[in-house]
């Protein structure tokens, strides 16, 4: 059997835009290495759910603008690509009386039967439990147990730890750690909950209005706020130093988002090229930024 690509995850000039002509994702280039831990950072409706499921290939992008390990994901397929996101949990399936046994041997928990042992400790599972009978937070930890029972090359999460308790996540993080440690995997996490993530990436991407504003290795991007911290001064200023590194930086990001786009009743993405605004009272239209192309 050849070996396996390298699970690296490169965009060049990724734009992808809805059915209806709204703005997706605009020009985003990345190059992401193996082993890499990235967190993709930014307010709601910056495009970081877009950019996820077209990295796992469950929309189309324009041909030549992702590669996953050397792969379109969309049109050649991706083996090895896992996709995790908030939707599973409102399945009414994953809500009837099912056995969480059954549903882990399923997806090839006999089969790999340690790893399936370690995600039940891991994410405290209780294999006697009956999906119908769970909490959200519990069928939460079903669904990170059962996709990621086989071993996976890249693992794309989308605010899939929104309902885990603290002390879950941060085991559940520590089992991505060793992961990457261990194995030739990749994983790209979407996420405002910053508890125990201090160290945990390796690489940020901050996200704004489906733009990429900035991204590289994490230590070199903290390095950088620890000098503009030392020249500032003020009471923000002291109260984001109380915050971890990642959580200043992270504030810092949204809070100048913010400023840079107003309130969101004044500026809404609509087609490619147009933006909203207020016509009137109460009425909104579409304004062009610019002459049509």
């Amino acid at each position: 059997m050849a070996p396996q690509p390298a699970p690296t995850i490169t965009t060049n000039d990724l734009t992808y835009t809805f059915p209806d002509r709204s703005q997706g994702v605009s020009h985003i280039t990345l190059s992401l290495p193996p082993r890499s831990r990235t967190l993709l950072i930014g307010a709601n409706g910056a495009g970081k759910t877009t950019l996820l499921r077209l990295l796992a290939g469950k929309r189309l992008a324009p041909r030549g603008a992702i590669q996953v390990g050397g792969v379109d994901p969309f049109a050649d397929g991706l083996e090895g690509v896992t996709y995790l996101g908030l939707e599973w949990v409102l399945n009414a399936i994953v809500r009837s009386d099912i056995g969480i046994s059954e549903l882990l041997s399923s997806v090839g928990g006999d089969v790999f039967p340690e790893r399936r042992d370690e995600l039940v400790r891991v994410l405290d599972i209780d294999t006697a439990w009956r999906m119908h009978a769970v909490s959200d937070g519990e069928r939460r930890r079903v669904q990170l147990a059962m996709g990621l029972i086989r071993p996976w090359t890249v693992l794309l999460l989308d605010e899939i730890t929104v309902d885990l308790d603290v002390w879950s996540r941060s085991q559940f993080l520590g089992f991505l750690r060793r992961e990457t440690e261990a194995r030739e995997c990749t994983v790209v996490y979407a996420t405002h909950i910053l508890d125990n993530l201090a160290g945990w990436p390796t690489h940020l991407v901050h996200m704004h209005l489906g733009r990429v504003k900035e991204w590289g290795a994490a230590e070199g991007m903290l390095r950088r706020l620890d000098e503009e911290d030392g020249e500032e001064d003020g009471e923000e200023a002291k109260v984001e130093r109380g915050n971890s590194r990642l959580g200043r930086l992270v504030m810092r990001w949204l809070r100048e988002d913010l400023q840079e786009r107003g309130p969101r009743s004044q500026h809404a993405r609509g087609p490619e090229g147009w933006t909203y605004s207020v016509t009137g009272i109460g009425g909104y239209g579409f304004e062009p930024k610019g002459p049509p192309a």
